[in-house]
């Protein structure tokens, strides 16, 4: 049986403004990574004071390896005062708790949401 993962990725930019769509399946590799964390740099890299919302679709993610793990942290990292609103959207209960971690390492707004279209409005409020 072939076992599924990865991230796929859309990205949206208005002038500033960007809107990431990330949906994360299966148990997450440092390859997974080594492919995703280019496309967000190089899609950030030049813009003064971007403003990013995203959406986190973690319906179908089972976890990370250990070395992912730290690659989704550096990348919250490097990218943390870049970052407006995230919303996670998930199932699992340890989801909403990585949500509340992450708002501890970003300068912007984490919420976990278990209906889509309550994290998308949530997304798309003016602030």
């Amino acid at each position: 049986m072939i076992k599924r993962h990865g991230i796929s990725i859309g990205i949206e930019r208005t002038g500033q403004h960007f809107f990431l769509s990330l949906k994360a399946q299966g148990k997450l590799t440092h390859e997974d990574y080594q492919t995703i964390t280019p496309m967000i740099d190089s899609a950030l890299e030049g813009v003064k004071d971007p403003k990013v919302k995203a959406l986190i679709d973690g319906t179908e993610l089972e976890g990370w390896e250990p070395r992912a793990a730290w690659d989704d942290f550096k990348l919250g990292l490097k990218h943390r005062n870049e970052f407006d609103r995230i919303a996670i959207y998930g199932k699992e209960g340890w989801q909403e708790t990585a949500a509340k971690v992450a708002g501890w390492f970003l300068s912007g707004e984490v919420r976990f949401f278990d209906e889509l279209d309550d994290a998308l409005e949530w997304l798309n409020e003016s602030r």
